[in-house]
């Protein structure tokens, strides 16, 4: 797993749901956290401190997961091209994430490292229109960069974790005051940035296991950090599940059980 800080405890989450889910042989490789970080930056590091090399060069990595700002980043190929010398039939999965700031920066609006300049959010203020409509570049850019990456490799070795098309619906959930036991939007977070609280941490673990293991969340006990809302992580399963059979570059299907 390579990833930054929006992508706190998912890999420890996934391991607890894969035992959950009865899922043997699930093994955490390793991790390489960056913050702030493009997946080039990962790629970047010397051979000495790649881990994410490393392990993949032992042929042993089946699914490296990967968390990039905005497209295009160079180190998904990279990371895709170095993967399949090793093994032919692993999967890059790229999560999608849910925009910094409530805002779709521009390149003029990203720092040289390529994150987005800070600004004030009312993460409370936004409408599911308004989510939508400053989701959707950042959506139209990552589903054209992965199909683009894929007809280069010759066939499907990226997928796409819907992430932040889960975080919107989430979003809207609140809104219409269909999500149990949450009351703003804002409480999804912890800053104007946009880090996130444990139940878009469980959100994101979901959707992960959707796509990586092909088999519905709905269902799996409920983790320590949301015990006391059993509703509310059924809902998150349900729309992890959603989300992942509904988009086209996950490598499910609508008619998946």
């Amino acid at each position: 797993s390579c990833g930054h800080s929006f992508m706190p405890g998912v890999q420890n989450g996934l391991r607890i749901a894969a035992m959950a889910g009865d899922i043997r042989g699930h093994v955490n490789v390793g991790a390489s956290g960056l913050g702030g970080s493009r997946v080039v930056r990962h790629w970047d590091l010397p051979d000495e401190e790649n881990k994410a090399k490393k392990a993949l060069s032992k042929g042993k990595v089946d699914v490296l997961t990967l968390m990039p700002i905005y497209l295009p980043d160079p180190g998904i190929e990279n990371f895709a091209r170095y993967g399949l010398q090793f093994n032919p039939d692993i999967r890059i999965l790229v999560q999608e994430f849910w925009l910094p700031y409530d805002y779709y920066a521009t390149p003029r609006d990203r720092s040289p490292s390529g994150v987005p300049r800070g600004r004030k959010a009312d993460h409370d203020s936004f409408t599911a229109g308004d989510l939508q409509k400053a989701h959707e570049p950042y959506f139209k850019e990552m589903d054209e960069h992965i199909r683009s990456l894929n007809e280069k490799l010759g066939k499907q070795v990226v997928f796409v974790v819907p992430v932040g098309q889960a975080v919107i619906k989430l979003r809207e959930k609140i809104i219409a005051a269909q999500a149990p036991g949450l009351k703003t939007q804002s409480e999804l977070f912890r800053d104007d940035l946009g880090h996130p609280q444990p139940v878009i941490t469980w959100l994101q673990v979901y959707c992960h296991y959707a796509v990586m293991y092909r088999r519905n969340p709905v269902g799996l006990p409920v983790p320590p950090p949301l015990r006391d809302n059993e509703k509310l992580v059924r809902l998150l399963q349900e729309i992890a599940w959603d989300e992942a059979t509904h988009h086209t570059l996950s490598g499910l299907k609508i008619s998946e059980p």
